[in-house]
């Protein structure tokens, strides 16, 4: 290969030649041999300087890349997806010096940069967090960065959706401001336009804490029902004739497409509030009479949530507190679906997330979005599994990983390694309790002396209604109901109910006003039951002789509550009912 000097000395005789009469040398680029243009000598040679300097230029870089760790990308002609491209807005392309020429959907984001400093580069993994994948990062030269920039001159200009398929603000608090329980949302209804029943449906579900909104085709009608707490309201029956209508709205704001019922169907889309955002997740179902609809309501106020929102008692506020701050092992939660354990897992994640740590989930879905943390979705579609997700994510180097359901061997497997391999691992188990944890892990064929030593915590977990503060009102226990505050409360030796003369105590239930929608309860709580790894637990876990009653034995002894146990203090506080208690854990 020529270097900068033999061109020079190819120069001087060049211009010899032509000062004295020879023929110019015939020098062309691709396009312009083509086209048979003759370039002089000079400006020949300029090119082919500028293309050599760009070379060495570009082979420096690589080595720089290899020497850092990092990436190494040429994108000059490189053609990059115009969907790859708007990951990152140009004007923050143009800011960070950083451009987006891959993008795998739960899987990577490959970033090119100019940035040399290493330390520059990889912040740009926390700036681009938004992306929501794991990110690798590529070094690239001037002169390839500007040429991938280009192709942003390229894309489709994105035009604003049109008012019909909508839902603002504004449209929401015209409604809100008049709804004030379930019976006045039917009403509203009534007497909205078909231009306005999406959006006072979904205000009414904004305006009653709804985590659900169900619409439903039936034989004389269309239901629509909220499910506010966990539990399901009617609040009224549309007429048939503004179903389609209905659907078609909904189907049009969230991608679904409209000549479509006789199969499932997937969509969301966002409502951008002042103070926060609402993803609604839209699910379409074909039935006997017509689809039914679902919408899920996701605020992100999750974000700010810490383990002091949770309800934790004393003594386990405590021993999660402690647990959480270890650096390596397995944190559980257990519980049927709906019981909290996604979110119980976001208020660790909340309270671990600093700025020297490094987090990375897989999760099925992605519920909430959570600042500084990477997140990454399975999908089954393209082989992209809890396993495999998690396989690549211990090859990013985190502090904490939290897996979003523990469904088969491999992942359990996976996770044991990692925790006993210096990370911390938070993860969910389908168990009706605690102690149920362990031998479904062994069910599943978890090696016992990887179990016993990788689990720190195991937590079970119910979420109860709480009682409106409002209209709370003490009621008289029936001798049934005292026989049962009896039996949960066994000898009341635990340190947690030290003082509570339980024959004494008094009981609330619910009423009924307008800041609960006349339902007597408003908002939820969790009830708990854990506990944390020992010696004893470890030996039946060694011994193969696992039983679920002898390990609740070990833990009860060793200060466990049981899930009707927390529960019934939080009864005894005033902060739920009795009749909550026997409806979710007794």
């Amino acid at each position: 290969m020529k270097n900068i000097n033999d061109l020079l000395d190819e120069n001087k005789t060049a211009q010899a030649k032509v000062v004295s009469g020879s023929a110019p040398i015939k020098l062309a680029t691709n396009n312009q041999a083509d086209n048979g243009f003759n370039l002089d000598p000079s400006q020949a040679l300029k090119m082919k300087m500028e293309e050599l300097r760009q070379k060495n230029e570009e082979e420096e870089l690589k080595r720089k890349a290899q020497m850092t760790g990092l990436g190494y990308v040429n994108l000059k002609g490189v053609p990059i997806p115009g969907d790859t491209l708007q990951r990152i807005n140009l004007a923050v392309v143009k800011e960070k010096q950083a451009i987006c020429f891959y993008y795998a959907e739960h899987v990577v984001a490959r970033v090119a940069t100019t940035k040399e400093k290493t330390e520059e580069a990889l912040k740009l993994k926390d700036e681009f967090s938004f992306l929501k994948v794991p990110i690798e990062i590529f070094l690239t030269s001037e002169v390839s960065f500007n040429s991938a920039l280009k192709q942003y001159e390229s894309l489709p200009q994105i035009k604003p959706a049109p008012r019909g398929v909508e839902i603002g603000e504004e449209d929401l608090n015209k409604f809100s401001a008049t709804i004030n329980d379930l019976a006045s949302i039917d009403q509203i209804l009534k007497n909205s336009s078909m231009t306005e029943m999406v959006a006072a449906v979904i205000a009414a579900g904004l305006k009653t804490n709804a985590s659900d909104i169900h619409i439903e085709a039936e034989v004389d009608g269309i239901k629509l029902r909220y499910r506010i707490d966990g539990v399901l309201h009617t609040a009224s029956i549309l007429e048939r004739q503004v179903w389609q209508y209905l659907i078609s709205r909904l189907k049009l704001l969230s991608g679904l497409k409209l000549n479509i019922s006789d199969k499932p169907q997937d969509g969301r889309f966002a409502i951008l509030l002042k103070d926060d955002k609402v993803d609604v997740r839209v699910s379409c179902l074909p039935t006997n009479y017509g689809e039914s609809v679902v919408l899920r309501l996701l605020l992100s106020r999750v974000g700010s949530l810490k383990i002091e929102d949770l309800g934790l008692g004393g003594s386990y506020f405590q021993i999660l507190s402690e647990q959480i701050k270890r650096p390596n092992g397995m944190i559980i939660t257990t519980g049927p679906t709906g019981s909290g354990k996604t979110t119980t897992l976001y208020a660790v994640l909340n309270q671990l997330n600093t700025p020297d740590t490094k987090i990375i989930t897989i999760e099925d879905p992605i519920e909430y979005e959570l600042k500084g943390v990477n997140q990454s979705q399975v999908d089954p579609s393209r082989d992209y599994t809890f396993a495999k997700g998690l396989r690549s994510i211990v090859r990013q180097d985190p502090d904490i990983i939290m897996v979003g359901e523990m469904r088969d061997l491999e992942t359990v497997d996976i996770a044991l390694n990692a925790a006993l391999t210096g990370h911390l691992v938070l993860s969910t188990l389908h168990t009706n309790d605690a102690a149920g944890a362990i031998p479904r892990f062994l069910a599943m064929g978890a090696k016992s002396y990887l179990l016993a030593p990788a689990l720190n915590l195991i937590i079970a977990q119910r979420l109860v209604r709480k009682l409106c503060e409002k209209c709370k009102k003490e009621i008289v226990l029936n001798e049934d109901a005292k026989a049962k505050v009896l039996n949960i409360w066994g000898n009341g030796s635990h340190k947690d109910m030290a003082g509570i003369e339980i024959q004494t105590v008094k009981f609330f239930g619910p009423g009924g006003c307008e800041a609960c929608s006349q339902i007597g309860y408003k908002g939820r709580i969790g009830i708990f039951e854990m506990f944390a790894m020992n010696k004893e637990i470890e030996q039946v876990i060694l011994s193969n002789e696992v039983s679920e009653y002898k390990i609740r034995d070990i833990a009860t002894k060793n200060g466990m509550l049981t899930l009707a146990q927390d529960g019934l203090l939080k009864a005894i506080k005033g902060i739920t009912s009795l009749e909550e208690i026997f409806r979710v854990a007794a």
